[in-house]
């Protein structure tokens, strides 16, 4: 048993990197396959989503993520706290009772939400300091706070969406993180994440595969 657990610890690395290998040099392949002059007729960009049955789980993720960027943008210089414990006790309370609806374990589905809003508030927290430090990267525009929490209210029916759909992965932990480190991995790189978005990114997958 031993030795059979070791050889799979040493296979995730492995296949990890031949993944992520293999997407590196398919983005150089499809570059260096661009026509002469094809730059200069720019056309809606081809989404290129994390790899493995769990990419559309961390695709939306990275998503929820890059929307704390503009709940950042809304808050910064205004007063408003970047905690705010009354609304996201709501939006855990209802996601306990779509849980409970859904039929999937009310209790691990907050816990994967509550790092949902652990990851935004550590990007909101970045930003800010980044943009204090640095006023001339400060946003020159701000974007309506409402709007933005209807967007995450949207992202919230999705990923829920997400963790029914796959509930067959999430249940078995050795192959979930195997595919969540490979959707993880893939997301960084076609993403261009920076480093405070990596850091977000694990932590709000963090608690994805377990308890399930």
């Amino acid at each position: 048993m031993t030795t059979m657990w070791t050889v799979r610890r040493l296979m995730v690395p492995a296949i990890l990197g031949v993944a992520v290998l293999s997407v590196t040099t398919a983005t150089t392949a499809s570059a260096a396959q661009l026509a002469p002059g094809a730059a200069e007729k720019p056309g809606p960009a081809a989404h290129e989503g994390s790899l493995g049955p769990l990419g559309p789980l961390t695709d939306l993720v990275i998503q929820r993520l890059r929307v704390s960027d503009q709940v950042a943008a809304a808050k910064f210089g205004t007063g408003l706290p970047i905690d705010d414990p009354a609304r996201e006790q709501q939006e855990l309370a209802a996601v306990r009772q779509s849980a409970v609806a859904l039929g999937i374990s009310p209790d691990t589905t907050v816990s994967f939400f509550q790092q949902q809003i652990t990851a935004s508030k550590m990007v909101q927290r970045g930003l800010f300091e980044r943009w204090t430090e640095h006023p001339d990267q400060a946003p020159t525009s701000r974007p309506d706070l409402g709007t933005i929490r209807t967007e995450l209210d949207q992202l919230t029916t999705e990923l829920l969406q997400q963790l029914v759909a796959q509930q067959p992965v999430l249940s078995h932990e050795f192959r979930c993180r195997i595919d969540l480190r490979l959707a993880a991995a893939t997301g960084e790189l076609l993403g261009h994440l920076d480093a405070l978005h990596r850091h977000a990114l694990r932590v709000a997958l963090s608690q994805t595969c377990t308890g399930w």
